[in-house]
């Protein structure tokens, strides 16, 4: 092999490339990019649980349709595989929701428990209801309640220190696989 020939072949330390070095790291997420085109006023200016039923399940990222509340993957999760369940009807808070609807958002729930610990192997949940923009909800016009999967194993130093969060799949993929359990559920 000639000399320049071996030159070629060598790897090439990431400090020689072009640019200035720094301490961040990168955490690539291009499923962030619709929220980022979209701009912060597209959420202001149309609902966006009251938008995702009017989708494909795919576009809505739908996992599962109800009768009067539906199941669709948080486009920021916290974790992969995290579910909201919403109602179709535009209301704000828990207490103004009908018996039906509380009643369809709890067996939602439930299944969507079931499906997350088959597919995901979760070891338990975070779920919840932020209601009003004072106590923390993104959207607090549509009542929806989180269901977040959560392992015992995935506690790292990511979230504490680098205020990071790594998420190994992305959102198309999460939605295949919930929604081909939920029909075995």
């Amino acid at each position: 092999m000639t000399d320049a020939a071996a030159s070629e072949s060598e790897t090439v330390p990431s400090s020689e490339f072009a640019g200035v070095p720094d301490g961040f790291q990168r955490l690539w997420t291009p499923h962030r990019m619709a929220y980022i085109q979209a701009g912060a006023d597209a959420m202001r200016a149309a609902c966006p649980f009251c938008a995702a039923p009017g989708k494909t399940d795919a576009d809505g990222l739908i996992v599962h349709r109800g009768k009067s509340a539906y199941v669709l993957l948080n486009l920021f999760p916290y974790n992969s595989g995290h579910l909201l369940v919403c109602p179709y009807r535009h209301t704000a808070t828990y207490d103004q929701a009908t018996a039906e609807e509380t009643q369809e958002i709890a067996e939602l729930t439930q299944t969507a428990m079931r499906v997350l610990r088959a597919v995901s192997r979760c070891d338990g949940f975070n779920i919840g209801m932020n209601q009003g923009a004072v106590a923390g909800a993104g959207v607090d016009e549509h009542l929806h309640q989180h269901v977040v999967p959560r392992w015992a194993s995935d506690a790292n130093f990511f979230p504490i220190i680098a205020r990071t969060k790594a998420l190994p799949q992305l959102l198309g993929d999460v939605r295949e696989t919930l929604a081909a359990a939920w029909l075995t559920d």
